[in-house]
């Protein structure tokens, strides 16, 4: 099965210049850096210990940005690999002082990319983050003895039953991970039966906040900008979700004339189109990236720059995540949570069941259908209650986390 996955990989890379030239006119694809996916690499790797931690997109980078900073301050590694696969996540990095963190994008997952990446690269050990399972990647990092970490792992039950059909080769790969350590207790359930040994259950590290990475300048930017106005945050939103959301604009408009809307879309790449949807409802827009000072008359304010998110969480009281009114099994609610925000969702959750319960159990969290729904539950004048339990939890997984990379990292001959 092995001998199949690399050769769908190899068509994958015959046709790679035109999927290429389209990600880039997309604006999926940075047009120089987009080499790196063939090891052309862009950085020196330094002399000493070398940490190579990869995450896919911008949610999994931000989740880890605690433990950068962390390994970033010690001596235990002279250079910190950051890959990712996304453009917007490789934008991430760049807003922070880090000395030895370098990024990369991530190579294309053939055997040999994998093996020049690692040759190049050597890196002493490898924390991969949430559901990021890559065979060849994970085949090379075996034979060299290199321990692979699964950090923060996620594996829903979409995701299982496409791994449980082939078996076989399923249990070849996940038995090469030397530590797993899930988010959820349903993950757990999974990693036995794809065959990981080492797992044991830490809790979801997003619920940790690095305080020591706040930029209280800009925060204060937005309070300033928005302190005039209501407002109402729509997040991670998909297609269809950003309209729902103007709909429900409409509706508090008539109650509440100050209002503005922020959407944050999932994908930044969207916006253009999101916005041409919102002027037929004759609604009018702003993008974040025109710095624009004066927001008079504005109802929706588009999001359209990378790694934000939390920025505007600080000063919402009501949140709507998205991917949960389409059939996407639902966004991360624990950001918002965390700072205070009421969150509301749809009924497709599944990839989140554990903190949505959770939250639903702290009474903070509700489950709505229509724009009426979203509408009445909106509240504009005070935070949530309970933001310490989720802060505290944050805080004892943080140090829990630490605690088991330390061993993992340090654990040689394996």
């Amino acid at each position: 099965m092995f001998l199949v996955y690399q050769l769908l990989i190899t068509l994958i890379i015959l046709f790679s210049p035109i999927i290429i030239l389209v990600r880039i006119f997309k604006g999926k694809e940075d047009k120089l850096r987009f080499k790196e996916k063939f090891c052309f690499v862009s950085k020196k790797r330094c002399s000493g210990k070398l940490l190579w931690i990869h995450g896919s997109s911008v949610g999994e980078l931000m989740s880890v940005l605690p433990v950068l900073n962390k390994y970033d301050k010690e001596d235990s590694f002279e250079q910190i690999l950051v890959t990712s696969s996304t453009l917007s996540s490789s934008k991430i990095l760049q807003k922070y002082n880090f000395k030895k963190v370098i990024h990369q994008f991530f190579p294309i997952d053939h055997i040999f990319f994998s093996n020049f990446f690692l040759n190049y690269w050597r890196p002493n050990s490898a924390i991969f983050l949430e559901s990021e399972i890559w065979p060849s990647i994970y085949r090379s990092l075996k034979k060299k003895n290199i321990p692979l970490i699964l950090l923060n792992a996620r594996i829903t039950k979409k995701t299982f039953k496409r791994w449980i059909k082939l078996r076989r080769f399923s249990l070849k790969v996940f038995n090469q991970i030397n530590f797993a350590y899930p988010q959820n207790k349903e993950t757990i359930k999974y990693l036995k039966q794809l065959g990981v040994k080492n797992i044991d259950y830490i809790g979801n590290l997003k619920f940790f906040e690095d305080k020591k990475n706040v930029n209280k300048k800009f925060d204060n930017e937005i309070k300033y900008k928005f302190k005039k106005y209501k407002v109402c945050i729509a997040a991670s939103t998909h297609a269809n979700e950003e309209l729902f959301a103007a709909q429900t604009h409409i509706l508090l408009k008539k109650k509440n004339k100050n209002l503005i809307t922020i959407i944050i879309p999932r994908h930044v790449h969207r916006v253009d189109e999101i916005n041409h949807e919102l002027k037929k409802l004759n609604l009018k827009t702003s993008y974040h990236s025109a710095k624009v000072k004066n927001l008079k008359g504005i109802d929706i304010y588009i999001v359209d720059t990378f790694g934000e998110s939390k920025r505007f969480y600080k000063i919402a009281t009501t949140v709507f995540l998205g991917g949960s009114l389409t059939n996407k099994g639902g966004q991360n609610p624990i950001e918002p949570a965390r700072y205070g925000a009421k969150i509301l969702h749809g009924p497709n959750i599944d990839n989140f069941k554990e903190v949505y319960a959770f939250l639903k159990y702290l009474r903070i969290s509700k489950e709505i259908r229509s724009p009426i729904q979203f509408a009445n539950e909106v509240i504009f004048k005070k935070k949530m209650k309970k933001v310490k339990k989720i802060q505290k939890l944050g805080n004892v997984i943080f140090k829990k986390t630490l605690n088991k990379l330390n061993k993992s990292i340090n654990y040689e001959n394996l």
